[in-house]
């Protein structure tokens, strides 16, 4: 351990294990610790006995349940938009050949006490039930609007219907639409993804591109935007270490860091057991810095085991609902994401549903509550509440760069943001996932 590297990245989180993985790739000499004897972080997936262990005091789990193989429960759900940003990084790294994927079977949002299917297309929005048929009439013409809307032509122009997307803001285009404040709810917050509704008083460009990436993603699979790794997202840390260390990386579990080392206010290495491994960059998650990061709210997640589909969802084995804040008088929405044992996450009849949102109130769990009617009866669940973090420096200074917490968000856009913000403060330039890397194999040779 007793070496220079280029940089030392601590926690085995999927932020620090893909950011391990791409600066290997790129030829960078990288050591990857942990503290912990496993892989993941709090983005870790538990088996049964681990999941009781956390959150029954070690007691067992019932015998009902199944085996305690058969169980990959992510202690912090994420589903991959199949256009998305982190999609292109797997395909960028050739991650994929160590993971399986699948695809969740539906995408809903909640409206008005009810979930309805998400429409992503013109022909889904005239037949959907979500809107009656003078709302159709203005959300047809709306995703007309979006689909031929042109950057190279002027506003004038008759496909650009008079709005600049770089300068109007979502407020202008849906009042421009005649869209109610429900619509605007399941486009704002099930086909973009936002938040919150700060993006209404937004340039409207952002928010364009993320409908778009969401009718791309839709399209190219069908039932749903979205896709999942088989045995769980434990999976994801592990095949980007894979990656590091085909390219040279050195990993180190249940590595206890005793110090991060500065010398006039840069960092130049991190001392473990005696030893000091020296590098001008370290990366790493809030728990290995608490006095560079500043607490910026809480979320809770309550994993939930049920022994049926979730209803009116037409028996899906897998969805992601999404609560709108406005449906429920909040100010963040709240997230439902299902899987089942055809993502081999969980024994054969059973179901692993997780409802997530940011805390407002001192009752965590009752702010869920919402989320939790729409599953039915659940045989089990877990309440967990983590307090999220974010650096309260860009890191150039010193060189540490620490990343965000996961927040409540049931896909990876928000985590995928984060990568690319590190990177770029790291190495100055933008990350590009254009092509495949060269592969090598597991000796580090060229295929």
């Amino acid at each position: 351990m007793d070496e220079e590297y280029d940089v030392i990245v601590l926690g085995t989180g999927l932020t620090e294990c893909i950011l391990s993985g791409l600066l290997s790739v790129e030829g960078k000499k990288v050591l990857h610790m942990d503290r912990n004897d496993y892989y993941g972080g709090e983005s870790a997936s538990l088996n049964l006995s681990q999941l009781y262990r956390k959150f029954r005091n070690g007691m067992s789990p019932p015998e009902k349940f199944g085996r305690d193989r058969d169980y990959n429960v992510d202690l912090i759900p994420k589903f991959a938009m199949a256009s998305g940003e982190f999609v292109n990084i797997l395909y960028h790294t050739d991650v994929t050949r160590y993971l399986e994927f699948r695809q969740i079977a539906g995408s809903f949002v909640y409206r008005d006490g009810k979930i309805y299917k998400v429409p992503s297309s013109t022909q889904e929005a005239l037949t959907s039930s979500l809107s009656g048929i003078f709302e159709k009439r203005y959300l047809k013409s709306f995703f007309e609007f979006i689909q031929a809307y042109d950057f190279t032509k002027p506003p004038s122009d008759s496909v650009n219907q008079g709005l600049d997307l770089n300068v109007n803001t979502m407020a202008d285009v849906y009042k421009k639409f005649s869209l109610s404040a429900g619509t605007q709810d399941f486009i704002g917050h099930s086909l973009a993804l936002h938040l919150d509704d700060s993006y209404m008083t937004e340039p409207a460009r952002d928010t364009y591109e993320r409908i778009c990436l969401y009718m791309n993603s839709m399209a190219r699979y069908g039932k749903s935007p979205y896709i999942y790794p088989v045995y769980g997202l434990g999976e994801l840390p592990q095949g980007f270490a894979r990656l590091s260390a085909i390219y040279g990386g050195t990993y180190m579990l249940q590595k206890k860091i005793d110090e991060i080392v500065m010398e006039n206010g840069k960092v130049v290495g991190v001392k473990s057991d005696g030893e000091t491994a020296r590098a001008k960059a370290v990366i790493g998650d809030p728990s290995y810095f608490s006095d560079k990061v500043k607490k910026v709210g809480s979320v809770v997640r309550i994993i939930c085991i049920l022994n049926h589909t979730i209803p009116n969802t037409g028996d899906a084995d897998s969805v992601q609902v999404v609560i709108p804040q406005n449906q429920v008088n909040r100010q963040h929405d709240i997230y439902v994401a299902a899987v089942s044992s055809a993502h081999s996450v969980c024994a054969k009849d059973y179901f692993v549903a997780i409802v997530s949102t940011i805390v407002e109130t001192d009752r965590p769990e009752k702010e869920c509550e919402p989320g939790l009617a729409l599953l039915g009866p659940i045989l089990e669940k877990f309440v967990d509440i983590q307090d999220l973090y974010e650096p309260v420096s860009d890191g150039k200074a010193d060189g540490i760069y620490v990343s965000r917490s996961y927040d409540a968000t049931s896909h990876f856009e928000t985590t995928c943001n984060d990568v690319k913000d590190i990177y770029k403060r790291l190495t100055g330039n933008d990350l590009k996932v254009e092509g495949k890397v060269k592969k090598l194999d597991e000796a580090g040779n060229q295929e």
